[in-house]
């Protein structure tokens, strides 16, 4: 999903993907990311900023909740994710990043 070679090598930034990774794996951690992204959200109001503290939350969620050999995949696979998230985290930083509900 991130990198399709049918749409050039651009796709999606991976979240869903991840999240439903995480969901096989090992369903209390990916229903804890799940919050993790909602609560985030719900609070904060950047749907970026909420799956980049979901991603980083898993490897905790993994050491809590197992199985904790899952922990290298969920670093990795957050990595590309924080990866795809770059100009997200560049408005985030500079305060341009859209809120959720707010003007576009």
């Amino acid at each position: 999903h991130l990198f399709p070679v049918w749409l050039r090598f651009r796709g999606g930034k991976g979240v869903a993907t991840y999240l439903g990774i995480m969901l096989a794996l090992a369903w209390p951690v990916g229903l804890a990311a799940c919050g993790t992204w909602l609560a985030t959200a719900l609070v904060l109001r950047y749907s970026s900023l909420a799956a980049l503290v979901a991603t980083a939350a898993v490897p905790f969620w993994l050491a809590l909740l197992g199985p904790s050999a899952a922990i290298p995949l969920a670093i990795a696979l957050a990595a590309l994710v924080w990866l795809r998230h770059r100009a997200n985290i560049a408005r985030l930083r500079s305060g341009s990043e859209p809120k959720i509900g707010g003007r576009s």
